[in-house]
């Protein structure tokens, strides 16, 4: 994996239309969350890692405890266990955590959600929603998170997203269905319980062979809740894609840029709101 920073303020990425964004009504986007409940080997062996970069930005000298909030498998969570940090991991899936324990046999691992998470009060340090938080409500969720972070604590929101600058890559983003690639402007929605908000982009490169990137489409929400015939038409469409139009070969490896965002926010010193 390698990285490199981008500047602040660097032009949002282009995207694909897609489910996900604050728009998203809460029993669709509840639907369309429960698509991961399952398959927590498959999700750890396919998804991307996240930069280092990423959690260095994000992280404040000094902070000894995060809540890796829709935790997952923990790709997450192995930066902020690398850091040294206490951590506690809260995810919906059983099957996800399992996952999780097996690798980080000493995070403390809890099922719950960002709206209710089951975590003390002023807890921690830092709580980071990665790839997750176009999942939650992002007030009820802010609420939450406000409620076991320490004043002046900082909320970490991340995404790993498809680098669609790059031409054949926004293509290939529209045949994986990627919905979660940001339109132009994107800023999370984040309750008035934090103060901030500001944005990190890293750039990286993921080596992959066309069959990863295959399994990487089979672990994305549009693929896992749809029926087989429009499964067969996703697959069909990236052979052609990455085998006939782009020539890439079996087990060639491809370099797929992508872009990590990261945003942090302070929580508020004074009363929280009720």
């Amino acid at each position: 994996m390698r990285s490199t920073a981008a500047s602040n303020g660097r032009p949002a990425i282009p995207a694909p239309a897609g489910p996900r964004g604050p728009k998203l009504h809460a029993h669709r986007r509840h639907e369309f969350g429960q698509s991961f409940q399952d398959g927590g080997e498959h999700y750890d062996r396919v998804r991307p890692g996240y930069p280092l970069d990423s959690v260095e930005w994000l992280v404040p000298e000094g902070a000894g405890t995060a809540a890796d909030i829709g935790a997952g498998t923990g790709k997450f969570t192995a930066l902020l266990v690398e850091r040294g940090l206490d951590v506690a991991a809260v995810d919906p899936s059983t099957d996800m955590l399992d996952q999780l324990r097996k690798s980080h046999p000493n995070v403390v691992a809890l099922e719950g959600t960002a709206e209710s998470t089951g975590l003390a009060d002023s807890a921690f340090d830092v709580v980071s929603v990665a790839q997750a938080w176009h999942w939650c409500e992002p007030l009820a969720a802010s609420t939450e998170i406000a409620r076991i972070l320490r004043p002046h604590g900082t909320l970490g929101l991340i995404w790993n997203q498809l680098d669609t600058e790059v031409p054949w890559v926004h293509r290939l983003s529209r045949i994986m269905h990627a919905g979660d690639v940001h339109k132009p402007g994107f800023r999370p929605v984040v309750g008035p319980e934090f103060t901030g908000l500001e944005s990190h982009f890293t750039r990286w490169e993921d080596a992959l062979t066309p069959n990863d990137i295959m399994e990487l489409t089979k672990s994305r929400s549009y693929y896992l809740r749809a029926n087989d015939a429009t499964r067969a038409k996703v697959m069909g469409n990236l052979e052609w894609y990455l085998y006939e139009h782009l020539g890439y070969v079996a087990e060639e490896t491809i370099k797929v840029p992508y872009v990590t965002q990261t945003w942090r926010a302070s929580r508020n010193s004074g009363p929280l709101p009720r």
